[in-house]
């Protein structure tokens, strides 16, 4: 696990992981108690607070790992019975890197529709086969060539936003380090492009993908979507179109 500042949720994590051989805490710089709790579950909590982007932090606390299979698990994540049971299942079958139906718990309801469920995520994976990216955000597991990908069994849910303002924060930072990643690939953006792609979010979402029967938070989270995709690109182009003011 990742984690920082997470105290609100690591304990109840925690419980949904006891059944593991080693649990591998790696904190970034936690202002709060999520350290002490960790160490009331595993002697294995490091702290590495030279922030590197959540790719490099992933591979950083795999490498912290000595067992032969790797769970990787978000503090706002809870592992069902259910899929527990798939995970043991598995790791008693040949290398191969497994996904988990990942339900995200949202502003009073669970997401089951607009385009968040079944959320997919690889998250079970041979420790010296397989490793994340180093991308800044939206990190993903790099897969190598004859390595098997199979599908668990069972939910991973995911309590994602405590309520409107961590929404608007946590968005705030995706898409700050989005732009700035685009930004050092050489990227650029228009602020129409940012319309245009933010009106196909909130299409895609109530629509597309039945949005509209998640009530009325299936409508509230097509909305905030397409305002974050609009603000990825208009970041973006703030940095890629926009000069400092001249020092007088």
């Amino acid at each position: 696990m990742i984690v920082k500042n997470e105290a609100h949720h690591l304990r109840e994590c925690l419980e949904t992981l006891a059944w593991a051989d080693e649990i591998v805490v790696l904190d970034a710089g936690s202002q709060d108690d999520t350290c002490a709790i960790a160490r009331e579950y595993t002697e294995n909590v490091s702290v590495e607070t030279d922030w590197q982007g959540f790719g490099v932090q992933r591979q950083r606390a795999q490498a912290l790992a000595s067992h032969e299979w790797v769970l990787m698990v978000d503090a706002d994540e809870r592992v069902t019975p259910e899929l527990r049971a798939s995970i043991l299942k598995a790791i008693q079958q040949p290398p191969a890197v497994y996904s988990a139906s990942r339900l995200s718990w949202c502003f009073g309801r669970f997401i089951r529709h607009s385009g968040w469920y079944p959320d997919r995520v690889l998250r079970l994976y041979p420790r010296t086969q397989a490793v994340y990216n180093a991308a800044l955000v939206h990190e993903k597991l790099d897969v190598p060539e004859g390595l098997a990908v199979k599908r668990l069994s069972g939910d991973l849910l995911h309590y994602t936003y405590r309520d409107l303002r961590h929404y608007l924060e946590k968005s705030a930072h995706y898409a700050q380090a989005w732009a700035e990643q685009r930004a050092a690939q050489g990227k650029t953006a228009t602020l129409g492009s940012g319309v245009t792609h933010g009106i196909a979010c909130f299409l895609k979402m109530y629509v597309l993908k039945a949005g509209f029967r998640d009530g009325k938070q299936g409508f509230l989270l097509a909305l905030l979507s397409a305002h974050s995709t609009f603000n990825k690109y208009a970041d973006l182009w703030i940095r890629t179109r926009t000069s400092p003011v001249e020092k007088r």
